[in-house]
């Protein structure tokens, strides 16, 4: 809202990734690689985060037993995964530096908010709860109610934008991954990459192909 009153962010829309993005969570993921790989006695591969971090849970599955040839499932895997993640989730994972507050101040100024995630929903439920983010959404949607591999198509933004009732220009995506920053882009939609560790090595393409960067949500944009 204005100084005049005018709530400046009627009929636009804000859609947020979760993980590296709202919530400090992608070393939460590492530790769990890490587990995963230290039960099974495998050195856990350099490259292994990045080429994963923007599949969904199935396709991660599926890379991982056929890159390292487990005689496994991918349901066991993912299992296994969520139970380690859930703690976690539940426990540590904290918010990005001013996201409630800039949250709130979007909702106050007449914005739509929609997440749009990779996280299956015991995840993301349990992550928003204790964010204290749990309320601060019109819609929720994630990879899966795509069908998609992951972000590296723009469905995803496209649905949220649809689920919300804002065209897609009207939207601005907030992302910290390279493939995600390049389909958003391509789904119509203003695009902010919120830095974040695990995707240091492709800062320099990020911030070119975004609208905007930040590495703290008090540096977000107050109109979208």
């Amino acid at each position: 809202m204005d100084e005049n009153g005018i709530k400046v962010n009627n009929d636009k829309a804000a859609i947020f990734d979760l993980d590296g993005t709202l919530l400090d969570s992608m070393g939460v993921w590492k530790e769990i690689d890490q587990r995963f790989f230290a039960r099974r006695n495998i050195p856990m591969p350099d490259d292994y985060s990045s080429v994963v971090a923007s599949m969904q849970t199935d396709a991660i599955a599926r890379y991982t037993i056929d890159r390292f040839h487990l005689d496994e499932c991918p349901d066991e895997l993912v299992e296994e995964w969520n139970e380690d993640a859930l703690l976690l989730y539940a426990t540590a994972v904290q918010p990005k530096p001013h996201a409630l507050d800039y949250l709130n101040a979007l909702r106050a100024s007449g914005a739509s908010l929609a997440v749009a995630t990779s996280l299956p929903p015991r995840l993301r439920r349990a992550a928003l709860k204790h964010a204290g983010m749990t309320d601060c959404f019109d819609q929720v949607c994630s990879v899966d109610d795509v069908k998609s591999i992951g972000k590296e198509e723009p469905e995803i933004y496209l649905l949220a934008s649809r689920m919300l009732g804002v065209a897609p220009d009207h939207c601005t995506v907030f992302e910290d991954l390279l493939v995600a920053v390049d389909s958003a882009k391509r789904a119509g939609m203003k695009v902010w990459a919120m830095y974040d560790q695990s995707s240091d090595m492709d800062w320099d393409s990020i911030r070119s192909e975004a609208d905007g960067t930040i590495t703290d949500f008090a540096q977000a944009p107050a109109i979208l």
